[in-house]
């Protein structure tokens, strides 16, 4: 599964900054495998050393990357885990990295556009869904995200009045 992607460096040792497209780093837990794909067909397996928070995402450092010139050919690179190696969530709960891309349509079945990103509030998520130009703020409250179907990659809202 699609958890982030490597979007920079972060010093000279080869830690890379990470956009992350899990709810908690523990995504990223230490010693397990990432697989990055940094290319075309270009596949490696990396193990994560150690993950910490930054602002927009992660700093991570990564087994065989070790200076900034490694890091920076990573940029740009997915990073996926094995979905059978992150713990089972109660019903109705949902990994970030499922719903981002998902196609978002009102009850009356318009279609809002695709959720890009999801912004942490203090109180609740907000999932942020554009379709070119226009941005829909959408917050992620049993009252509003009715139906989330991950097989069809497909979520109903109810809109608040005045969104």
């Amino acid at each position: 599964m699609l958890i982030g992607r490597i979007v920079g460096a972060h010093g000279t040792g080869g830690v890379c900054k990470v956009a992350s497209y899990a709810e908690s780093l523990t995504a990223f837990e230490p010693g397990n495998p990432l697989f990055v794909e940094a290319g075309d067909h270009d596949w490696q397996t990396l193990e994560v050393l150690w993950v910490k928070p930054h602002p927009k995402g992660a700093l991570m450092a990564l087994g065989g990357v070790t200076d900034r010139d490694a890091a920076e050919k990573l940029r740009g690179a997915a990073l996926y885990v094995d979905k059978r190696r992150l713990p089972a969530l109660e019903s109705e709960n949902y990994y970030w990295f499922e719903l981002i891309g998902m196609e978002v349509f009102t009850q009356d079945d318009v279609f809002l556009g695709r959720l890009e990103s999801i912004l942490a509030t203090g109180s609740n998520d907000v999932y942020v869904v554009r379709l070119a130009d226009r941005e829909t703020l959408v917050p992620a409250l049993a009252s509003v995200v009715r139906r989330v179907d991950t097989e069809r990659r497909r979520m109903e809202v109810v809109l608040p009045e005045g969104l």
